[in-house]
């Protein structure tokens, strides 16, 4: 693929004295794959959302994570000094090497549950990406300036809809209401932070992950309210995918998206 002119003149850059490169590449990846395998589960609505306009914006936004994770893969790649990029990152590598929490992953469903874990995951990725904006490593915060502009757009689409449907027909609130059950389980690994993430932070490169749990849950618990829907309650937690531990569905998301590129290695087109 083209080369990232984002990261262009950040490649060498290093914000942060006494982390490995091989750390900070374990974080990058964890955002880059979030985004790669969200892209894959969006694009499969297209030609199949409930009406055109929303087949078309289905698309964008899968097209905005594809994007993001082009530019994370590249950097990430960068970091770990293995000559590998985006496409060898998220072509050639197996499941236990993806590092995507697993509310990504999880099958399309009805567009009740679509549009439920867009609302909780695009209020996550807007809340971490206005924190990182100000990362002390150069090439992070450039990526999370673009990509903040675009994650809030998809909140906003996603509450309109979550607003439409909670409030809507009786069906569409079953079914939305269905789709935030549905979801509950996993949000909680968004918030998880490991010694990893905790040893970043601290440096200023990363985000601390339970830091964004409060304002997240609040906005989404607040859209919940207006659209007369009930915040789940559940004492399930699903975690393990940011340690490469992943759902039954995992592997066959990756068999969709890495076939044509497994099949024929090094193709041009």
């Amino acid at each position: 693929m083209t080369p990232d002119p984002l990261l262009a003149d950040l490649s060498e850059s290093d914000g942060a004295i006494g982390l490995s490169a091989s750390d900070k590449s374990m974080y990058v990846l964890r955002l880059a794959d979030d985004a790669l395998v969200y892209a894959q589960r969006l694009g499969e609505w297209i030609a199949a959302a409930p009406q055109l306009e929303e087949d078309v914006a289905l698309g964008n936004i899968a097209l905005d994570q594809l994007g993001q994770a082009r530019s994370l893969l590249t950097y990430a790649g960068q970091l770990e000094g293995r000559s590998r990029d985006e496409d060898a990152l998220a072509y050639f590598r197996d499941e236990r090497d993806f590092l995507n929490a697993q509310i990504f992953e999880l099958p399309r469903g009805d567009f009740g549950f679509t549009i439920a874990r867009m609302l909780v995951v695009s209020s996550y990725q807007l809340a971490l990406y206005r924190r990182l904006q100000l990362s002390t490593d150069p090439a992070l915060a450039a990526v999370a300036a673009k990509a903040v502009k675009e994650v809030d757009y998809h909140r906003d689409h996603a509450t309109q809809w979550s607003l439409r449907l909670g409030d809507g027909t009786e069906e569409s609130h079953r079914r939305l209401q269905q789709g935030f059950d549905d979801v509950w389980a996993y949000v909680a690994e968004l918030f998880e932070a490991d010694a990893l993430v905790t040893a970043l932070a601290g440096q200023g490169v990363a985000v601390d992950s339970a830091g964004l749990e409060e304002p997240v849950l609040s906005y989404v618990s607040a859209v919940l309210a207006d659209a007369t829907l009930e915040v789940p309650a559940t004492s399930v937690r699903h975690t393990g995918g940011r340690r490469g531990i992943h759902t039954e569905h995992m592997g066959y998301l990756l068999a969709e998206m890495q076939h044509l590129a497994r099949s024929h290695p090094g193709a041009r087109w």
